[in-house]
This record gives C-alpha cells, structure tokens and sequence, in this order.
C-alpha cells in the first residue's frame, strides 16, 4: 500500500504540477474533499477555491478555478480553468481582473458574457483570499 498519491493539476495553458503528496483537499461542489491514499474512485466537479496539498509534511495552498477532478485510488487528476500557487498570485492584478469584470457587469452584455464577467470574479475572489491567507 502506498502512502502518497500523484497529483496532477492541469490548466487549457499547461501542466501546471505533477507531484507525489501524502494528501489532497479540494473544493467540491457538494463541500470540501480530503483525499488520501487508496481513495475510493470518484469523479466530480470542483469550484473555484482553495486547494491544499501536503508534500513532504508541508502543506501548500493553490487557488484553484472551475473543473474537474478524477481520483483513483493512487492519482488524483485535476482539469481547471486556473490553478495558482499562493505564492505566485499577483493581489494587484487579481483587484484589477475584479475590478474590470464588475465594471463589464454593468454594461448590456449578453447572458454568454455575464457569465464569463462572473466566472473572472469567482477566479479573481479566490485568489485574493488565498494570498491574504497566507500574508496572516
């Protein structure tokens, strides 16, 4: 049996990790999922959030957008439209995406557009509670 699991995080852009952890939470739809080794199989939808990941006995923090996740018993498998480091997130970009997908909002845009506007904020949220998590 064995005590870690392979994850994987990819994005339309790039594989943006592929590592051994001893665990895995992500946001779910339907809640929080803690994965450890030898997890049942599961596929689901994700939101966006925060994903932590415990490497070597630390844990690290991602923030994560819409998708998909695959989990075996030995891998899990993460499709998402963003997937980012806490230490690499850019507040003040992040306040800026916010700050122009509320202003395309107020505009008459069609339902298509109101909800990729949306979809910029969720993205846009998450990233900044996770970098202001981590400054704490």
């Amino acid at each position: 049996m064995s005590s870690k699991l392979k994850l994987e995080i990819v994005t339309p852009e790039s594989i943006i990790l592929s590592e051994d952890v001893e665990m895995v939470t992500l946001p779910g739809v339907e809640g929080e999922l803690g994965i450890y080794p030898m997890h049942i199989p599961l596929m689901t939808q994700i939101i966006p959030g925060e994903l932590r990941f415990i490497k070597n006995g630390e844990e690290r923090l991602m923030a994560v957008g819409e998708g998909f996740v695959e989990v075996t018993g030995e891998k899990v498998s993460i499709l998402t439209d963003m997937a980012i480091e806490a230490k690499d997130i850019d507040e003040a970009k992040a306040i800026d995406a916010q700050r122009r997908a509320e202003a395309r909002l107020k505009e008459k845009i069609s339902d298509e557009e109101a909800a990729a506007a949306q979809a910029a904020i969720a993205r846009s949220v998450t990233q900044l509670q996770i970098k202001r998590k981590i400054k704490k």
